[in-house]
């Protein structure tokens, strides 16, 4: 009769995921791993061929951590890019090492941030943004530069250098959004 696994892919993910969360991804070693899961590295390196294997499944996993978190992201503002851009700058202030891993860092062959952005459904920046823009010539150089100040904004929440509340935020995105789109 054969041994039962009680070591599962599922429970090694979830552990290098959850170090990802808390510590970052650089330190995601086997022997962390293992040592969290409470074994050898042998049953990793079973179920991926290497290192680089798990820390794909775990981008992956972040990546969809992002895309659920942007999902249930309260969508009260009614001005195009700031819902999305409240959701990216608290995901970087609530989930810093997922920010880091998904959007500076980020692993080489893997999503850009505009893929990342627009999900699995391929369509958030459009459906939800830029479609709403009327009259406006350059719908994708008002993202960039809308975008420009979202993603500067969420940096500088990592180092702790943008403390602004929610509502000013807001309001700055509706702002910068106006002086964008009468530049037209």
């Amino acid at each position: 009769m054969a041994r039962k696994e009680t070591i599962t892919i599922q429970m090694i993910l979830d552990t290098a995921f959850a170090m990802t969360r808390e510590e970052g991804f650089s330190n995601v070693t086997a022997r962390r791993v293992a040592s969290r899961v409470g074994c050898s590295t042998q049953p990793i390196f079973r179920v991926y061929k290497s290192m680089d294997e798990l820390w794909d499944a775990v981008y992956d996993q972040a990546a969809d951590f992002f895309q659920d978190y942007y999902k249930v992201y309260p969508k009260t503002g009614k001005t195009p890019f700031s819902n999305l851009g409240m959701a990216y700058i608290s995901f970087a202030r609530e989930e810093k090492h997922l920010f880091e891993l998904l959007f500076v860092n980020g692993r080489a062959g893997r999503k850009g941030m505009y893929e990342l952005l627009n999900g699995n459904s391929g369509s958030v920046v459009y459906e939800a943004n830029l479609a709403r823009i009327q009259g406006c010539s350059d719908p994708g150089g008002l993202f960039t530069k809308i975008w420009i100040f979202i993603h500067g904004a969420a940096c500088m929440s990592l180092t702790g250098d943008y403390d602004l509340p929610d509502i000013e935020t807001k309001k700055m995105l509706e702002n910068i959004y106006q002086s964008f789109a009468e530049m037209k």
